[in-house]
């Protein structure tokens, strides 16, 4: 499989469900997300990231759910595995993992809590994982949740290496996006992962999104993709962002499952702590934006 081509166009950072009574994962209901996605075109699958409550998860936790993804995409599509953590033993026991379940490719994140003191040990620290990692590597820069951005000239440096395929990038800066186009190799991905700005970013040279409201609309994600140059495509990219407004609010996760529940694919929208679930009076609007946002589907689908 060539990563570089299988993960272009739209990969979805899948949710975990839960029981409720139990706080256990909800492995048939995982297994409902997987086959709703699959069913409606999505190009990638990317199991324990943010949207998956990873930091919520225990290793063992996360190594079953990525086996879980692997074994129901039955190689219909590339699984992404999230391996994120603070140290590069730990970062690489979770690839290892991962490989060992059938993950196509690891995700990575910057070391969080005290952060680098200078953009060198970043670099350092991608450097000394993808000198041993066994699978190929997408570098995720997340900078609300992990302190501080990967530095441009970091980026540059890493994306020479011949493992390292991609970058997530959910700053929500398009300049930043656009410098990782212009600065990384063209065979380099760069997926947008702030969902309301995913047309600006295609436009910009970007190959793709890791967008978690894909889950609510997967067909519309796809059109978006198709169309990012074309009218349609603003009218499309407007609908996502009003249901991406409340994941402001109330977080991804929480808003991703709220939408869910509402679709019918999952039975129960729980989260763990310190995630709570959507209020009612946030679920209300939840539903009408994912309502609409399928209208909006349908109605380019017919025109």
């Amino acid at each position: 499989m060539d990563l570089s081509r299988a993960l272009e166009g739209m990969t979805t950072p899948l949710v975990t469900p839960f029981d409720p009574e139990s706080d256990e994962i909800d492995e048939a209901a995982l297994e409902d997300v997987v086959d709703h996605l699959l069913e409606n075109g999505i190009d990638g699958l990317f199991p324990c990231g943010t949207t998956g409550e990873f930091a919520s998860l225990t290793p063992d936790e996360r190594t079953r759910v990525t086996e879980l993804v692997v074994k129901h995409a039955d190689g219909e599509v590339p699984v992404l595995a999230g391996a994120a953590a603070t140290t590069v033993p730990e970062t690489l026991t979770a690839i290892e993992d991962a490989a060992d379940v059938g993950a196509d490719a690891a995700a990575i994140v910057p070391p969080y809590f005290h952060t680098a003191n200078a953009p060198a040990g970043n670099r350092q620290f991608f450097e000394s994982v993808a000198d041993e990692s066994p699978l190929p590597l997408v570098l995720y820069n997340i900078p609300t949740c992990t302190g501080l951005r990967i530095e441009p000239e970091t980026l540059e440096s890493i994306a020479t290496r011949e493992n390292v395929i991609g970058i997530k990038d959910s700053s929500g800066d398009l300049e930043y996006f656009r410098t990782a186009v212009r600065r990384t190799p063209e065979e380099f991905l760069v997926l947008q992962g702030y969902d309301a700005l995913l047309v600006p970013a295609l436009r910009m040279g970007g190959d793709g999104g890791v967008n978690a409201l894909s889950h609510a609309a997967p067909t519309l994600f796809g059109e978006l993709l198709e169309a990012a140059d074309e009218e349609r495509g603003l009218i499309l990219q407007d609908a996502v962002s009003t249901l991406f407004e409340p994941c402001n609010e109330y977080g991804f996760a929480p808003v991703t499952k709220a939408a869910l529940v509402h679709r019918g694919v999952i039975p129960s929208d729980s989260v763990r702590p310190p995630l709570v679930s959507v209020p009612a009076d946030g679920r209300e609007a939840i539903e009408t934006a994912t309502d609409d946002l399928l209208e909006t589907a349908s109605r380019s689908d017919h025109a």
